[in-house]
């Protein structure tokens, strides 16, 4: 009875034991997920390729289109009458900028080197349909001489501007600190004001580095005015130059050649004798 029963209870051993978890099958890699299979990478790649192809296919169209003999620029028409400009120095210019055709022809580089010619403040250049170009040259206008930079003359236009130049007319003489030409001009025009409804004229504005003003008149007389401040500005002592000087000279009969303006309530003479030994 005791061998029939062996085989049974191994049977029942070995079916009380757990089973082993079956390892998963390996599932096929789907289909269709490499570079080519990509919808949208795909279009992304195409638009930059348009792009580029397009790109360069202007850019070919304009260096085929600058060789091309059609549109030539044939004439460059000048607006206005101009006094210091010749004529040699606009057809130098324009050999040497005025390149391609009507539609290629660059007119910031056209500006820009007829603006670098002496007496040239601004230029305007415009395309005239179909073969030209139209340039407006506004010329420096001088109002008076610089002193001050460099051995080279220069002058110093309507709008307070210093450029290089030489004229002979009787223009007024102004020196100061570098860029200062604007503010000098100002005063210039204040005092011619004031001082011509007298029968003077300022010749000379110097303006110092300290900020004190001297104006020499077409009378030979200097006016010592200082700095312009606000208990005393420059106007005040020009009115009381104007409306107490001519009856001063009268009283005094001295032959000034220098007035101190410097003061709150009047002005000194100075003789000529004073001003050579001030100077010494």
């Amino acid at each position: 009875m005791l061998e029939r029963l062996r085989p049974s209870a191994e049977k029942s051993s070995r079916e009380s034991r757990p089973a082993r978890p079956s390892r998963p099958a390996k599932q096929p890699k789907p289909a269709g997920v490499g570079f080519w299979h990509q919808p949208t990478l795909l279009n992304l790649v195409a638009d930059v390729l348009i792009v580029a192809a397009s790109v360069a296919f202007a850019w070919a169209a304009v260096i085929a289109l600058q060789r091309l003999p059609f549109y030539p620029l044939r004439e460059v028409h000048v607006l206005g009458e101009l006094s210091q400009v010749q004529r040699s120095q606009l057809q130098g210019a324009a050999r040497g900028v005025v390149q391609g055709n009507f539609f290629t022809v660059n007119i910031d580089a056209t500006r820009q080197a007829f603006e670098k010619l002496a007496w040239v403040r601004r230029v305007e250049v415009r395309r005239q349909w179909p073969d030209s170009l139209e340039l407006r040259i506004e010329e420096h206008v001088p109002v008076a001489r610089w002193r001050g930079v460099g051995d080279e003359p220069h002058l110093v236009n309507t709008h307070g501007e210093v450029f290089p130049g030489s004229i002979d007319l009787p223009l007024p003489l102004f020196s100061g600190p570098e860029g200062t030409a604007t503010e000098v001009l100002a005063r210039y025009q204040e005092f011619e004001g004031v001082l011509s409804k007298v029968g003077l004229h300022p010749r000379v504005v110097t303006l110092s580095a300290r900020e004190a003003w001297q104006v020499r008149l077409d009378n030979g007389l200097l006016l010592d005015l200082g700095r312009d401040q606000a208990k005393l500005p420059l106007s005040e002592r020009l009115a009381r130059f104007t409306e107490h000087y001519p009856n001063a000279i009268k009283r005094s009969q001295m032959h000034a050649v220098a007035v101190d303006m410097r003061y709150p309530n009047g002005f000194t003479l100075r003789p000529a004798r004073d001003l050579k030994s001030s100077q010494s």
